[in-house]
């Protein structure tokens, strides 16, 4: 105990200055009296209460060793080293060096159980999960996570997202799952934005900067947003099977009437059976549509532009089955090439009436002298499957849209 009329002196305003200086030498010291620190007196009032500490005279500033001061104060009236003088006067003094150190162990010990969930999830030894780790690590999110919980839960789910690309998600189900809320992924919560940061580096795509943007993202692996909201258009499917949906869908299908079925139903649907057959897939609904008003025998599914989740694990299922084959057709402009690209090549479907001379005949067949053609617009897409149209696509700059050629895809439906 520092007696307390030393005490009271030591407090003393004109004393201040040194001990805020000192406070954070020894902070940065780990606590050690250790160094020299140069220490400037502002008033007459503090170079003579200093000076008097120190037992010689000081001017605007003074050099003050800290183990020599250590020594002092314990010889002295307050009996006690520096450090217990400071702290008697200032309050605890923290040890930032242990506490870096605690920080740094801490960090490790979480890197390494990440490591872990993430070989137990599957991803073990994938680069990208690597990267993921030294982003968030330089991010500085470590220091605002709610518990070190989340890290492990956003590997978590990035396991079962990218590792089993069959199973089918709604977003609610996933958080439920990983977190025990259906909320726990939610657009504003800190896991949803350290998964999509996952899903970004793992599928090479650009962050999302938009609620559209970040919903596509799910999708592209497989997550929709819910099991009802979003459904996949469909004309002429006859699965086999008794009960609901099969039963469901043959008697529309009987009747020249287009279904829509939601995540929910296909999981009921699944395991799919069907009888050998020619499924064609189309961008627009009008060409479903019309190939419903004429009651043709077909069976049809509509990706209604980019396919979402739902659609793309009808088509999945589909080209699973032995004897059934799948055709494409799409809008001959840039986005719709890019959308058969990812379509034939996930699925294996055929493109229908989709190459390089379907496309000269088709501006052929909607050129109009009165009326200058639509412009190609976005960025070209290379056409694997027939080279040759996108080098027909540049030289003719001049998009046609698959509605306007119903007339001859009715043709091969009939």
């Amino acid at each position: 105990m520092i007696p307390p009329t030393t005490l009271q002196w030591l407090r003393s305003p004109s004393l201040a200055p040194l001990w805020t200086s000192l406070r954070g030498r020894l902070q940065r010291n780990g606590r050690r009296a250790e160094g020299r620190l140069t220490v400037h007196c502002g008033s007459p009032q503090d170079r003579d209460a200093i000076g008097q500490l120190l037992g010689r005279a000081v001017g605007a500033s003074v050099t003050v060793d800290l183990a020599a001061l250590d020594r002092l104060l314990r010889s002295s009236a307050a009996g006690t080293g520096l450090v217990e003088v400071v702290e008697a006067v200032t309050g605890p003094i923290p040890d930032r060096r242990a506490a870096a150190a605690a920080e740094r162990d801490r960090r490790a010990s979480l890197r390494g159980q990440v490591l872990a969930t993430a070989s137990e999830a599957g991803l073990d030894g994938q680069e990208w999960v690597t990267d993921w780790l030294d982003g968030v690590w330089r991010s500085g999110i470590i220091g605002r996570l709610p518990s070190p919980s989340a890290l492990t839960q956003a590997v978590t789910v990035l396991g079962l997202v990218l590792g089993d690309t069959s199973r089918l998600w709604s977003r609610g189900e996933l958080a439920e799952q990983v977190t025990g809320t259906a909320h726990g992924l939610d657009d504003d919560t800190l896991l949803n934005r350290l998964v999509l940061r996952g899903i970004t580096l793992a599928t090479a795509s650009a962050p999302p900067s938009s609620a559209v943007e970040r919903r596509s993202l799910w999708e592209s692996v497989g997550v929709a947003g819910d099991t009802v909201a979003t459904t996949v258009l469909t004309y002429g499917l006859c699965p086999l099977g008794d009960g609901f949906p099969a039963g469901h869908l043959r008697d529309r299908a009987s009747h020249h009437a287009e279904a829509h079925l939601t995540l929910r139903d296909l999981r009921r649907l699944l395991p799919l059976a069907l009888e050998p057959q020619t499924v064609y897939v189309c961008e627009n609904p009008r060409i479903l549509e019309a190939a419903a008003q004429l009651a043709l025998p077909a069976a049809m599914v509509c990706t209604l532009g980019n396919p979402t989740v739902v659609t793309l694990a009808l088509l999945d299922a589909l080209a699973a089955l032995d004897g059934v084959q799948l055709r494409y057709h799409g809008d001959f402009d840039w986005p719709g090439v890019a959308i058969a690209g990812r379509v034939m090549r996930r699925t294996g479907a055929f493109p229908w009436r989709f190459g390089a001379a379907d496309y000269q005949a088709a501006v052929l067949a909607t050129r109009d002298p009165q009326t200058p053609p639509h412009r190609l617009t976005g960025t070209p897409a290379a056409t694997w499957w027939d080279p040759g149209l996108a080098t027909a696509m540049h030289q003719e700059d001049a998009a046609v849209h698959e509605e306007r050629l119903t007339d001859t895809l009715l043709a091969d439906l009939g």
